[in-house]
């Protein structure tokens, strides 16, 4: 998985770039994290409690976007996903995936985490 963090200078705005099929985790993380260094510290901190085993699962709905962390892997997904709406639509009105949905292990995610706020640190 490769990534790219870049900042508007101008606007003041942060962006993530992820490789094919986890396009969704740049949304994620430039829409639903930002430059909110104490979620992003959160989040780190309920990962080390997942992986300690002193917490099973957590769950972040966002606007629109979802993040799922377990012991093994993390999801994010457009909410729409998890509605029931969803089931509603035609196979052929399906939503593309890799927009909508993307799995990564655990600790490629930390680490992934770590330099969003090591890049959101540095203004």
């Amino acid at each position: 998985m490769e990534y790219q963090f870049r900042r508007n200078r101008l606007e003041g705005s942060v962006f993530a770039e992820f490789s094919m099929g986890h396009e969704v985790l740049g949304r994620w993380f430039a829409e639903e994290l930002g430059d909110d260094k104490s979620k992003a510290n959160h989040i780190l901190t309920q990962i080390v409690l997942i992986k300690s085993g002193a917490l099973n699962h957590l769950r972040d709905v966002g606007g629109d976007l979802t993040i799922d962390i377990d012991s093994e892997q993390v999801r994010v997904f457009a909410s729409v996903i998890d509605s029931e709406e969803e089931h509603l639509l035609e196979d052929s009105m399906s939503l593309y995936d890799a927009e909508s949905e993307s799995y990564c292990g655990l600790e490629d995610f930390e680490s992934v985490l770590q330099s969003w706020l090591a890049f959101i640190n540095d203004k």
